[in-house]
């Protein structure tokens, strides 16, 4: 005998309030600049999540679409985000947030 369970959407949206909760938590108080990157690609990513869990409820594929915008706009921030990282982290010893103050100069 086999029981099935099925995910509903509060099930999805739960597991996205965490992960968003997460990484909120992450940018709020690392300081490391490459943590904090990481952790607005997993808000990001909980973000999707209730994109495609919306998408499912209602029964449409608007929510899919929406999410494959966000995942394009997060690989351009990741690529526009690393390059901003690596630039600075030539002109700066560590990655620390505080020390990201060499663009004023």
């Amino acid at each position: 005998m086999s029981t099935y369970f099925t995910l509903s959407t509060n099930h999805y949206l739960i597991f996205s309030a965490i992960l968003f909760i997460i990484g909120m938590m992450g940018v709020l108080v690392r300081r490391n600049i490459l943590i904090i990157f990481l952790c607005v690609e997993l808000m990001m990513t909980a973000v999707n999540i209730s994109l495609v869990a919306f998408g499912q409820q209602t029964g449409t594929l608007y929510g899919q679409g929406f999410a494959i915008f966000t995942i394009a706009v997060a690989a351009a921030e990741a690529a526009v985000g690393f390059g901003i990282i690596m630039a600075l982290s030539r002109r700066v010893v560590g990655v620390d947030v505080d020390e990201f103050n060499v663009l004023r100069d």
